[in-house]
């Protein structure tokens, strides 16, 4: 009659447990029959999420000094002549130029015409492009169709069009506006198709299983799974609208920041050149950030 450990007088061998990732072992407590039971503490420790908080704010604080700093060194740089001023004026001199521009009303003219033409041509090139994009992406004979061509306009750089668009609409607003619309087109519709393409085939075989109909499917399958491809392009659509504002004003055009900026160059006026290129990177930046709140509203699930 063989005898089990226990009836032997032998404690049975013991593994340890793998604690979790981020666990803290806590006192051990007494269980069934005297034997200490170990437990655990998930989640982060308490100085855990203090140090996250400050690690935001310190990157933050990091984000806003970088820029300051280069400021600050170009200024020196300008005052111990090591840079010449003719061609790169101390943020000083740019900041008094900036100020005259505001006073006299100019500089507000230009911004203004050129963030309206900015956002009617954008408006124009994307909202089609969403519509063609997810057609294309539901129907496979459209895309068979429309593959091509949208292929061989894609590479074709939107600046070589400026004379073809100059020949056909003119100088006025249509050109301007029709030359960012062209340039925003090809890349919110390439990444709509993206997006649709790539959604799980099961959300498509569930809605047709319930008798989607074809709004059904744009509407609650097409339109959701691809937003965040149309997000990403979205932000570059923007992107290109700012270049190409810059290249339509400079050829043809009165008034906005292109205009600005090639009118100082050609009477050397550097100052209110730099300001014209600071105000097109600071509204790059700012569109950016729009889409990126924008997303985030609407796509709250996904991770950042």
């Amino acid at each position: 009659m063989s005898l089990t450990p226990e009836a032997e007088g032998h404690q049975p061998a013991r593994t340890a447990l793998p604690r979790p990732a981020g666990s803290r072992p806590l006192r051990a407590r007494r269980g069934t029959g005297g034997h200490p039971q170990a437990t655990t503490r998930t989640g982060p420790g308490p100085g855990r999420a203090p140090r996250r908080l400050l690690a935001a704010h310190r990157d933050r604080l990091l984000s806003i000094l970088s820029p300051l700093a280069l400021l600050v060194l170009w200024e020196v740089l300008v005052r111990a002549g090591l840079l010449d001023v003719r061609f790169f004026p101390p943020p000083s001199q740019v900041a008094v130029r900036f100020l005259e521009l505001v006073a006299d009303g100019s500089l507000g003219r230009h911004v203004g015409i050129s963030l309206l033409r900015v956002v009617l041509g954008f408006t124009a090139g994307a909202a089609p492009a969403v519509v063609i994009g997810l057609t294309m992406g539901l129907f496979p004979l459209v895309r068979a169709l429309l593959e091509p061509i949208v292929a061989a306009l894609y590479p074709i750089p939107k600046i070589a069009l400026l004379p073809l668009l100059l020949m056909v609409f003119g100088v006025g607003e249509t050109f301007k506006i029709v030359t960012i619309a062209l340039g925003c087109f090809t890349l919110v519709l390439v990444n709509t198709v993206a997006g649709v393409v790539n959604i799980d085939r099961i959300y498509v075989d569930v809605a047709r299983h319930f008798g989607a109909s074809r709004l059904d499917f744009y509407r609650t399958v097409a339109w959701p799974g691809a937003l965040p491809m149309i997000f990403a392009g979205l932000k570059l659509g923007m992107g290109v609208a700012l270049l190409l504002i810059v290249a339509a004003e400079m050829i043809g055009a009165r008034s906005g920041l292109g205009y600005l900026i090639w009118n100082s160059y050609q009477v050397w006026d550097m100052a209110a050149m730099y300001i014209g290129l600071v105000l097109l990177a600071f509204f790059g930046y700012l569109f950016t950030m729009a889409l990126n709140e924008l997303e985030r509203v609407v796509l709250p699930w996904r991770p950042r």
